[in-house]
């Protein structure tokens, strides 16, 4: 197993046992195995204790959550490690705090494996928030701005509509074809329904006022859709009714540095590679009231000689998704202690 020693990787077994390979990435030679993108996790992959093995492990972590914690003035590293569950889930604290996980993490990688995202990944992109760990994580936006443009997001995003008014529901089976179809009508000011999310590989969340996702759904599930699965959200997400807070996060993001990334960042709103810092700043305002199109960043990947994706923080949803959408492309998340060690013998 490997442990922190002084903020460094030590090896259970003598380096010589290792293969080349590893033991050259423990003596931090650099080798390109891979042309990857590193992907960043967004909401719903949150779970009490996450990052604390990683805290533990590394003081590279604690500097870290540290310093995220300084930025907002809250002790949120212990809300994640301690809980509880229902004050992590406040969207405010969730999306912090699914960006320090993968903060960390790539720290980490960066201190103890060498691992440079400006020369190792071809691309970065993140999964609504996860845009923002993507844009941290390529020097593009710091840190501590980065923490605070979450959490005053996640605030913007929970006072956009009275709690109640809006839904979001998962559509599963359907294609985005049929989905389309099903909520067409509700695209008016009283009757607000849009594909919030296309996940791929018939996945589909909508978002917009409770009855119209309702009735969206009843139709989805008539087109073929398996169900329509209401999502515990506090919000309707990537929708027009997210408005006031688009408004809110343009007024935010003026009031900070974006720099050119160290590798572009695929948006959610373009799906095309960005490194231009106003056009990052502009699609960070689109994205909030925009559809989420993973499916089609999952499929730009595969046609830009992309062969390995890095899922990097909490959980495996899009490791999980993009394995269904593209079998070619192997992912792999990164998340523990454990998976650094895994992945560590693959360079």
């Amino acid at each position: 197993m490997i442990c922190a020693s002084r903020g460094r990787l030590t090896a259970s077994r003598p380096l010589g046992s290792l293969s080349g390979k590893s033991a050259g990435l423990l003596t931090k030679e650099k080798t390109a195995i891979m042309t990857c993108a590193l992907t960043f996790p967004g909401q719903g992959s949150q779970s009490v204790g996450m990052g604390k093995d990683l805290a533990e492990a590394f003081p590279i972590a604690r500097e870290v959550f540290e310093e995220i914690d300084d930025a907002l003035k809250q002790s949120l590293s212990k809300l994640m490690f301690e809980g509880p569950s229902e004050d992590l889930t406040l969207t405010e604290n969730t999306q912090p705090a699914l960006m320090a996980v993968s903060l960390a993490v790539t720290a980490i990688l960066k201190s103890e494996l060498d691992f440079d995202i400006g020369q190792r990944a071809k691309f970065v992109a993140g999964h609504s928030l996860g845009e923002y760990s993507a844009l941290a994580a390529a020097g593009a936006i710091d840190r501590s701005d980065a923490a605070r443009l979450l959490k005053r997001r996640g605030q913007a995003m929970q006072r956009a509509v009275p709690v109640g008014e809006g839904a979001m529901s998962a559509v599963l089976g359907l294609g985005i074809e049929e989905c389309e179809e099903a909520i067409g009508g509700f695209d008016g000011k009283d009757q607000i329904c849009a594909i919030a999310n296309d996940n791929g590989a018939g996945q589909v969340v909508i978002s917009g006022h409770a009855d119209a996702v309702k009735i969206a759904g009843e139709r989805c599930v008539e087109k073929g859709a398996k169900r329509a699965m209401p999502l515990p959200v506090s919000a309707p997400f990537h929708c027009a009714l997210m408005q006031p807070a688009a408004d809110e996060m343009e007024e935010a993001l003026a009031a900070i540095t974006i720099a050119p990334p160290v590798v572009p960042v695929v948006s959610n709103v373009s799906v095309s590679a960005e490194s231009d810092p106003e056009s990052i700043r502009s699609l960070l305002v689109k994205q909030v009231t925009g559809r989420v199109r993973w499916r089609e960043t999952v499929e730009f990947f595969g046609n830009n000689e992309v062969d390995s994706l890095l899922e990097i923080g909490a959980g495996k949803v899009l490791t999980g998704l993009a394995k269904r959408i593209n079998r070619d492309l192997k992912g792999i998340n990164i998340a523990t202690p454990s998976d650094i060690e895994a992945f560590s013998k693959t360079l």
